[in-house]
């Protein structure tokens, strides 16, 4: 199996994408948590359309991507797995939670460093949540994540196939825990010991700023328990709550792909920013 996917590495992720949007667009059509403020033919059109726009830039830029650093990092044998003697599949677990740390930490930065939260801000500003919120990122804070992969991808040394597992769990992860979904509260309660849940992550999405400077984890939810960000639910509900950027609530052109790829650029830094906030 391993081998497999390690041989059908498009083939993989393109089915898993595929298949996990059109599974969530289907749960949210039938079991929505919140209603819809923005059209979502509008919504999902620009935010599929910039993802188009990522993978296109990231190919220009980084044509072998992670999965191809991995295999120079394997061939050369750099990093920390080429001396740890352990079962192949250990490993390979060992480097996806590595991996998912580091995610977690550079989330946490980019809430922390004042011109990479610029970058983010795309991501935040979505007026509504749901599946394609997690897919929405501007080019820059694409190809700054490729590279904070590089390093860690040279310093960790994870098998090729560790890495393609992944990106499709990242991928999957972020559309299934931004999904404007309704689970059960006790499947919910379950889930969130070890996973990010769609209301766990949603908290992050809130205007209020403590609450968005909270839940950084897109897959384990183990970190945010660990380093006390975490927050079970959102001061207003999940119905009520307002989702987005302070100062953007109402604004249509942070949801077309001209105002994402404008919007680092636009007005001063914010209380968002985690070592500038005045929490309220």
């Amino acid at each position: 199996m391993l081998e497999f996917i390690e041989n059908n590495e498009s083939t993989v992720r393109l089915g898993f994408f595929v298949g996990i949007l059109m599974l969530m667009w289907l749960w949210e059509t039938l079991s929505p948590r919140r209603a819809l403020s923005v059209s979502r033919l509008f919504r999902w059109g620009n935010n599929l359309g910039i993802v188009v726009l990522n993978t296109l830039v990231l190919r220009v830029v980084f044509p072998a991507a992670a999965v191809g650093m991995a295999a120079i990092a394997q061939k050369n044998g750099w990093g920390l797995v080429s001396i740890l003697e352990w079962h192949p599949l250990f490993i390979v677990i060992f480097s996806i939670i590595v991996l998912d740390f580091m995610i977690w930490l550079q989330h946490v930065a980019v809430h922390a460093i004042p011109v990479f939260w610029r970058l983010h801000r795309v991501h935040h500003a979505d007026r509504d949540y749901d599946t394609t919120t997690g897919l929405r990122f501007h080019p820059l804070e694409i190809l700054l994540s490729m590279v904070i992969k590089f390093i860690v991808i040279i310093a960790l040394g994870p098998p090729v196939v560790a890495v393609i597992l992944f990106e499709v769990i990242l991928n999957g992860m972020a559309m299934f825990n931004h999904g404007n979904v309704r689970l059960p509260l006790p499947l919910d309660k379950v889930l969130r010991i070890l996973f990010v849940t769609p209301d766990m992550h949603r908290v992050h999405h809130s205007v209020e700023d403590d609450e968005a400077n909270s839940n950084f984890g897109f897959n384990l939810s183990i970190w945010d328990r660990l380093f006390g960000t975490y927050v079970d639910q959102p001061r207003g509900g999940h119905e009520a709550m307002t989702i987005g950027i302070e100062g953007f609530e109402e604004k249509n052109d942070v949801n077309r792909i001209d105002g994402m790829l404008l919007l680092p650029f636009k007005g001063k830094m914010s209380g968002y920013v985690i070592n500038r906030r005045t929490w309220k």
